[in-house]
């Protein structure tokens, strides 16, 4: 009888450990996920309103130094994750947000102000609402983001060919149609494999909190990506 009390008790403990660690892991992604975001909003603007972007978008072995870098970091990040230390990986990924705000400082030469505004919130809604949907549903969205991760090749590929080849301004526009749909899919999609991710934790330890990191990366991806089609779609143009 003490031995089947004490067994209940250890299964009372772990689930609440568990659940410590749930709540603690699923904060820090959203946590880092709008550090990123306001590190890069700002890092835009910065270099937007310094002039620095004129400098930038007319060297192009810079432009391309930074995109490279861009890549480098989050192949990195994602691969050797597991040899990172957290302070390490955390770093990396505000770098990241920083180089990444660097390259897109040139929707404030490109878009009004008012409309950058505007399409934030609107991308802010799309989001949130997504991301809700994929953190409440029952329904298993695994099939349903191998289709969206198929999609987004699909657009990659098709806006390679439509810089190089096509160049219709018609089927950019189609695209960025697309664009959204696939990135709203992957919020939820994304979403919900991070909170099945922070649930699998027993505890809220360095590997964990990595695995977590890298979900705030997938957010912050999808919130960006997402930003930048509405912005095509909805964005005024000075």
């Amino acid at each position: 009888m003490i031995k089947q009390q004490e067994a209940g008790i250890n299964v009372q403990e772990r689930e609440r450990t568990m659940g410590l660690a749930f709540g603690t892991l699923m904060r820090k992604v959203y946590t880092w996920m709008a550090l990123a975001l306001v590190i890069t909003g700002f890092a835009a603007y910065y270099v937007a309103d310094s002039g620095f972007v004129f400098t930038l978008f007319n060297n192009s072995a810079l432009l391309w130094g930074l995109i490279i870098a861009e890549l480098a970091l989050v192949i990195g990040l994602s691969a050797a994750i597991n040899k990172l230390s957290l302070t390490v990986a955390t770093v990396m990924f505000l770098i990241y947000s920083v180089i990444n705000g660097i390259t897109l400082s040139s929707i404030f030469l490109v878009y009004e102000m008012s409309s950058i505004a505007t399409v934030f919130f609107i991308t802010a809604a799309t989001f949130g609402g997504m991301a809700l949907y994929g953190y409440s549903t029952k329904k298993d969205l695994s099939a349903i983001g191998k289709f969206l991760l198929m999609g987004l090749i699909g657009i990659i590929i098709a806006s390679l060919v439509n810089i190089f080849l096509v160049k219709s301004s018609g089927f950019d526009l189609l695209l960025s149609y697309a664009g959204v749909l696939i990135f709203a899919g992957l919020t939820a999609y994304d979403t919900q494999k991070i909170k099945e991710m922070c649930m699998s934790a027993e505890y809220a330890d360095a590997t964990a909190q990595k695995m977590a990191l890298l979900g705030a990366l997938s957010l912050y991806l999808d919130f960006i990506n997402l930003f930048l089609y509405l912005l095509r779609i909805f964005g005024r143009r000075d």
